[in-house]
């Protein structure tokens, strides 16, 4: 269970029932007034160093950027909603983004507000939409902290249109086992091979634990998505990722294998990564390989298209062996 070293918080967030129950919940820990969650300029001054520390604070405001951005994988929306950031440190989290700007775990209170424009928006339209509401965090993390994702489901069951979709790379899951979603969510386990996990996704559930984790869900009767995300081609990779599949194969219950859908993601990487890695983690793998790397974009680099076309044919080999009537999804 995460317990913050500190909380900086918004004075606005006393106006909610979420905000009191968070002050009320971690009064025993030391807090400061910020204007903006977006801008603190004591963290933001912290070496690269710090980074790890900097995960143990706790950022609680109010958010005020409801803007839904279209998608083309598997939702209609990606949406602004109840978190951004996480506990967790893995080592080329697309939310590190700006050095130490983003990637701590902040929380925002007025979810009432945040769950009323999903469910307008869905209503309007013509066609069943879906909607992408952990795109910026992990909500079952967060909800260990919040209840914020059993609070959404319980409040989500009764509207007339829509689906919520969001990923995980946590096992916390027995809090909304018992719900009545109506069939309306989809969540989708992050997996990648333990000695990944080990050397690169610190702080997160171990494969065994997520695992089980989908074997739960499945059986309340959530759809299921496994992200084979993101491939990393460290020397040895086509065996790491081979035996996860045969794994995979092995441990999924039957429903699983009958009705999950794959997404396969290989990593991209970037400039700010490199910095904040080799300080924050100096004795972790190094992730950027000149030799196997291009650039994608100012500062970001991707794996070279040879070596990208090679590993998406090599997964798909053993998608086929081991799961050859499961879904993929797309593979990026």
């Amino acid at each position: 269970m995460f317990k913050p070293s500190a909380i900086y918080y918004e004075k606005e967030i006393e106006n909610y029932e979420l905000g009191k129950k968070l002050l009320e919940k971690y009064k025993e820990v030391p807090k400061k007034e910020i204007e903006n969650h977006n801008n603190i300029e004591e963290m933001r001054k912290k070496s690269n160093k710090e980074f790890p520390y900097m995960k143990q604070n706790l950022i609680i405001g109010v958010r005020k950027t409801h803007k839904f951005v279209e998608n083309h994988k598997t939702s209609d929306f990606l949406v602004p909603y109840t978190s951004s950031g996480c506990t967790a440190s893995c080592m080329y989290c697309y939310l590190v983004c700006n050095y130490n700007k983003c990637a701590y775990l902040r929380l925002f209170v007025n979810r009432e507000q945040m769950l009323e424009k999903i469910i307008k928006t869905a209503k309007k339209s013509e066609k069943e939409l879906t909607f992408e509401i952990g795109s910026n965090s992990d909500l079952i993390l967060e909800n260990s902290i919040t209840g914020n994702l059993k609070w959404t489901i319980e409040n989500f069951k009764n509207a007339k249109k829509g689906k919520l979709t969001l990923p995980t790379k946590f096992d916390m899951v027995d809090d909304i086992l018992n719900l009545d979603h109506q069939g309306k969510i989809t969540i989708r386990m992050s997996v990648n091979p333990e000695e990944i996990i080990n050397k690169v996704e610190f702080g997160t559930s171990r494969l065994k634990e997520r695992v089980i984790a989908i074997n739960k869900l499945k059986e309340a009767g959530y759809n299921i998505g496994i992200l084979i995300a993101p491939v990393i081609m460290v020397e040895n990779w086509k065996e790491l990722y081979s035996e996860l599949i045969k794994y995979l194969e092995g441990n999924l219950s039957e429903k699983v294998k009958k009705e999950a859908f794959f997404e396969i993601i290989f990593m991209t990487y970037s400039f700010v990564h490199v910095k904040i890695n080799e300080e924050a983690f100096p004795n972790a793998i190094q992730l950027y390989q000149k030799e196997q790397m291009t650039g994608r974009g100012k500062g970001k680099y991707m794996y070279k298209n040879e070596l990208r076309k090679d590993g998406e044919i090599f997964i798909r080999e053993q998608m086929k062996k081991y799961f050859p009537f499961s879904k993929i999804e797309y593979i990026v």
